[in-house]
């Protein structure tokens, strides 16, 4: 089964939470209310080097995703 790269997340137990989810390695849940990041992936000391460097990036593809995600459901 194929996933989109991101998907929104939605719980009624934290009700003001905006979560993302990036599927694809390394794969993370944001939540957008307070920009709290959980890996789901385990990371040698050599990933975390590099995943310094990419996280960021990540990070703003999940809020334009979101931000693209909302703006098409207002229209």
């Amino acid at each position: 089964m194929e996933f989109p790269k991101f998907l929104l997340g939605d719980n009624t137990d934290y009700p003001t939470a905006i979560f993302v989810v990036h599927t694809e390695y390394p794969r993370f849940i944001i939540n957008l209310e307070d920009d709290e990041v959980e890996w789901l992936e385990d990371f040698s000391q050599e990933d975390e080097k590099e995943l310094e460097s990419e996280a960021e990036n990540l990070i703003e593809q999940a809020v334009a995703f979101y931000d693209r995600e909302i703006s098409r459901y207002e229209d």
